[in-house]
């Protein structure tokens, strides 16, 4: 059985992965190991070491700790029975998510500030 906190680490490599909009073949020629592992390090299904996680850490060119970022809250999180029906589980696995935060950050500034403002205004409404 799965870690937890393996998870989550394997949640946010696949999170910073595709932000960066980096391949799970360009992250492994770059580690040095085949695609394949990192899918397993993607799931949980294998446990990264602390030097292999060093490695994706600078890959990725985030410092090892933004993989434990989030951790305490997704604990606390899961041990609550309900979360808000209208998110998803894992937000920041769902590609479609991931996909439209990286088409938000390559808006310019000002009209991304706008973007916001009418989504705040969509999601009250409705």
């Amino acid at each position: 059985m799965t870690h937890p906190v393996d998870v989550h680490v394997g949640k946010r490599v696949r999170h910073r992965r595709w932000l960066i909009g980096k391949t799970q073949q360009q992250l492994a020629e770059q580690v040095g190991i085949k695609f394949q592992q990192i899918q397993k390090y993607e799931t949980g299904a294998n446990r990264v070491s602390a030097s292999r996680l060093w490695d994706i850490a600078e890959a990725l060119d985030v410092p090892v700790s933004f993989f434990f970022e989030g951790l305490e809250e997704e604990h606390k999180e899961s041990a609550k029975s309900s979360t808000h029906p209208a998110l998803p589980a894992d937000l920041m696995g769902d590609k479609e998510a991931l996909d439209l935060v990286r088409s938000y950050y390559s808006i310019p500034e000002n009209q991304r500030r706008r973007l916001f403002d009418l989504a705040r205004v969509l999601s009250d409404v409705a």
